[in-house]
């Protein structure tokens, strides 16, 4: 994890932020509730909204920032409601920078418990159940399946399996 720094966004980030966003989009179209072709036709400001998602009191948005300055990875948090709790969103890491012997994933999501743990007691999050990796992922981490389903925002037809891990530190 040489080189990488874990930061919130601002709006400043806002070129950035969009940036990365289509390549999520890209990369792993099924992992996000959004069409890459929509997301293409968002106007400024609301990019700029997205890059104030670090500084919301009731979540957060990460980045990982590599030493030439390429972000190389964003990991999120909200909390949609009490019952709920901190839920984890918006995951990804480039190719270049993904598996464990990077570290930006682990580093991430450290970040993300880190943050979570100062607002309950666990993280939950959704993960489509056609990305394995994923779900090995957060498996490795600690995550376990709840057993909740719901169905995929963008296809209703597919399943999004909900994991959940209690927090080390919790000051729920």
């Amino acid at each position: 994890m040489q080189g990488i720094t874990i930061r919130p966004t601002t709006e400043a980030d806002w070129e950035a932020v969009r940036a990365l966003r289509l390549e999520m989009l890209r990369d792993t179209p099924m992992a996000y509730a959004e069409h890459l072709a929509d997301a293409e036709q968002l106007d400024e400001a609301e990019w700029r909204a997205r890059g104030r998602r670090g500084q919301a009191t009731g979540g957060t948005a990460l980045v990982a920032i590599d030493a030439d300055g390429r972000w190389v990875g964003a990991m999120g948090s909200f909390i949609p409601d009490a019952v709920t709790g901190p839920l984890l969103v918006g995951v990804y890491v480039a190719p270049s920078h993904r598996g464990g012997a990077a570290g930006v994933t682990d580093a991430l999501l450290d970040a993300i418990e880190s943050w979570a743990s100062g607002h309950g007691d666990t993280l939950r999050l959704h993960v489509h159940e056609r990305n394995l990796r994923a779900q090995a992922f957060y498996a490795r981490r600690g995550y376990e399946p709840t057993g909740a389903t719901e169905p995929y925002v963008l296809a209703p037809d597919e399943r999004e399996l909900e994991m959940i891990r209690r927090l080390d530190g919790a000051s729920a």
